[in-house]
């Protein structure tokens, strides 16, 4: 099986406003009343490397119009003005729309290295250690909106001492509790299962109190998971289980994209898994971009006249999109040798 990529891509490109004049990428995508609403991460500048989360709209989920002049979430709104909102994943609940972010509170500058990771340098800013905070530490939560734009902090999914992000929130209860996807770096060792960061899940029945993070997913295959693995957009309920997108990466640092399915009324249970990457870099804006080389990342997807859009950010320079028919991804998975 072969995702099809938009022969538009880029899609989403930086550039006509200061906010997001350097990079924009790993999109959080709803469709919501006939439109396309697409949550942007975007970055205004390398040094510092502050990003914040842009609006766009779309009426066919490939042709996006910047929808907002200035960012619609920003760290300053959580009172931390020099931070920045990274990786908006957004679900629809009994209509209210929910924004899993990032957040880094503090400022830090970016040095691409051309190769694969780039430099990054906390160091030329005081404010973590005089704040106590480890540098690069980040921390997850969710915002909310009733009308998909105007979002207000509603509480932290993840504890202030801990490195734990690629948060994801189901797009409905199971049995009567909001469930989301985490991945904390510290969780690794004897006494947590796994040797390296994975994929864990919480439940929560008023997304204030979390159950003690599950152990859910760990690498499994080296070759392109040997480094870590982490959830990637929010799951989608299907009639075979919760369709869930994930990343690993490589002791390169390369950024492929597997699948996996949950079952459907307890999603702590895996019953099937892509052994190959369902994604990886292949095309040019995949592998060359002004941050991080070889990166597909996707942060969102959702289901659309029996398809699957996949939106994904390259190489955390732009954003691109590549769809899939759900009868034929779900027969992959079933039969996943």
């Amino acid at each position: 099986m072969t995702l099809k990529r938009c022969p538009s891509n880029p899609i989403v490109v930086p550039g006509v406003h200061d906010f997001r004049r350097v990079s924009v990428f790993n999109p959080g995508v709803i469709y919501d009343n006939g439109e396309f609403l697409m949550y942007e991460r975007a970055a205004g500048s390398l040094r510092p490397f502050k990003t914040s989360i842009g609006l766009l709209r779309s009426k066919d989920g490939i042709n996006f119009e910047i929808a907002s002049d200035e960012p619609i979430f920003t760290a300053e709104m959580l009172g931390f003005p020099d931070g920045s909102v990274e990786d908006a994943r957004v679900v629809k609940i009994d209509g209210i729309f929910y924004m899993c972010y990032a957040l880094q509170p503090y400022a830090f500058d970016c040095w691409p290295t051309g190769i694969s990771l780039p430099t990054y340098y906390p160091e030329n800013y005081p404010e973590w250690a005089e704040n106590g905070v480890e540098p690069m530490m980040t921390r997850s939560g969710i915002a909310i909106s009733k009308n998909g734009v105007d979002f207000e902090q509603l509480c932290y999914t993840t504890p202030a001492d801990i490195d734990d992000r690629d948060n994801a929130l189901f797009p409905e209860k199971i049995d009567g509790k909001f469930a989301i996807l985490r991945r904390p770096m510290q969780y690794v060792g004897e006494e947590y299962g796994t040797d390296m960061p994975g994929m864990w899940i919480s439940f929560s029945e008023d997304l204030h109190d979390w159950s003690k993070p599950e152990l859910l997913a760990t690498a499994e295959v080296p070759e392109w998971e040997g480094l870590k693995i982490g959830g990637a957009a929010s799951p989608l309920k299907t009639k075979e289980g919760w369709f869930v997108l994930y990343h690993g990466v490589d002791s390169n640092s390369i950024y492929r994209v597997g699948a996996m399915l949950l079952d459907l009324d307890d999603p702590r249970k895996v019953i099937a898994r892509t052994r190959r990457p369902i994604l990886e870099p292949e095309m040019y804006y995949e592998r060359f971009g002004l941050v991080i080389n070889n990166t597909v990342f996707p942060t969102a997807n959702l289901i659309h006249d029996d398809m699957i859009y996949i939106y994904y950010g390259c190489c955390d320079t732009s954003i691109s999109l590549a769809t899939v028919p759900l009868d034929e991804m779900l027969d992959l998975l079933l039969n996943e040798k």
